[in-house]
């Protein structure tokens, strides 16, 4: 028995991980399809016609809802002998593949990593208070200046005038730059520094796998030991989280939208979607930029079946009178001649 069936526009990408040939978890499987999540190369997922794939349009064919995987658990699958007997030998598929810029939509959501939404609240008691100014003044400080913050206990910071979130933000971000401010190597006055810093915070470790030292996690650690040591002047626990951090900055690094969502009105900015782009450096190649691919061909199915079991899913193919379906995701795929 041979089957064949004409498609257009049948995506040849997958956004979500995980198999739909398996039980979904108890969150869903999780989206990947953003700019973000495809910078990992085993985000970018290509998929092509399968026995799995197959298998899904003759279950579709008859009429089955059930998911493949649910088809299969039941005694009497109907294609239990069939699908023993396929083999990819058997399915025959002639594409033509185009690739297109396309809009992807997150229905989960997430939050843009650099931006906010409402207004700056900059009367907030974290660039308000007093201590303001000498507690954010930290993170003006030159290298050889915080190195001696560090290491004196009995440092001053000179205030810093005008604080605001934006401000405070920008300035983390030139601190994380690293063509601004490389990383450190780990010599003797370094190693003052870090020991100095193990002793308040014996859980960090500031060394990369590189072996050096990020210049911007010394800076927020110098952060946590001013707030140590304002304490005994100050009522500072009026900045602080429940667990006694500055929201959006740990002893390491800082996240912009925790902090920023911290000193808005409107919190986070939710992002519901994405360009499907990938963009790699292939030595050799130079840039390679990955878009989603489409498909307009023709499968054909070949069934070693016996002429009555041919007869039989004819019958049932034209009884459940399925005239248009997906090929894999998205498209329009349907059947235009059987043969027997």
């Amino acid at each position: 028995m041979k089957i064949t069936i004409e498609y257009e526009a049948s995506w040849r990408n997958s956004f979500l991980d995980g198999s739909n040939n398996e039980p979904l978890p108890k969150k869903g499987r999780k989206f990947v399809g953003s700019m973000t999540e495809l910078r990992k190369p085993e985000n970018y997922l290509r998929r092509s016609i399968t026995k799995n794939t197959v298998m899904g349009i003759l279950n579709r064919l008859i009429g089955e809802q059930a998911k493949l995987y649910q088809a299969r658990e039941r005694e009497n699958y109907y294609f239990s002998e069939i699908e023993a007997n396929l083999k990819e030998s058997d399915i025959i598929d002639k594409p033509s593949i185009t690739n297109e810029m396309v809009y992807i939509r997150n229905m989960s959501g997430s939050d843009d990593q650099n931006s906010f939404s409402g207004m700056l609240k900059t009367s907030s008691p974290a660039f308000s208070s007093s201590f303001s100014g000498v507690l954010w003044g930290v993170l003006w400080l030159g290298l050889d200046d915080l190195f001696n913050f560090i290491t004196n206990s009995s440092y001053e910071v000179e205030p810093k005038q005008n604080i605001e979130p934006l401000i405070i933000s920008e300035r983390f971000e030139e601190l994380n730059n690293k063509k601004l401010n490389k990383d450190l190597e780990l010599d003797s006055s370094v190693q003052k520094v870090l020991d100095e810093l193990s002793k308040e915070f014996p859980d960090v470790n500031y060394i990369s796998n590189s072996g050096k030292i990020p210049v911007i996690s010394l800076y927020c650690s110098a952060l946590y030991l001013q707030i140590k040591r304002m304490r005994q002047y100050f009522d500072i626990d009026s900045i602080l989280t429940k667990s006694g951090n500055l929201s959006g900055i740990s002893k390491r690094g800082f996240t912009k939208k925790d902090f920023m969502s911290n000193h808005v009105t409107g919190g986070k900015k939710p992002v519901w979607g994405g360009a499907y782009l990938r963009k790699e450096r292939v030595k050799g190649e130079g840039e390679v930029v990955s878009v989603l691919s489409k498909a307009n061909g023709t499968l054909t199915i070949n069934l070693d079946i016996t002429r009555q079991q041919a007869i039989d899913l004819e019958e049932k193919i034209e009884n459940a009178g399925v005239s248009s379906f997906y090929l894999g995701k998205k498209g329009l795929a349907y059947v235009t001649d059987i043969r027997i």
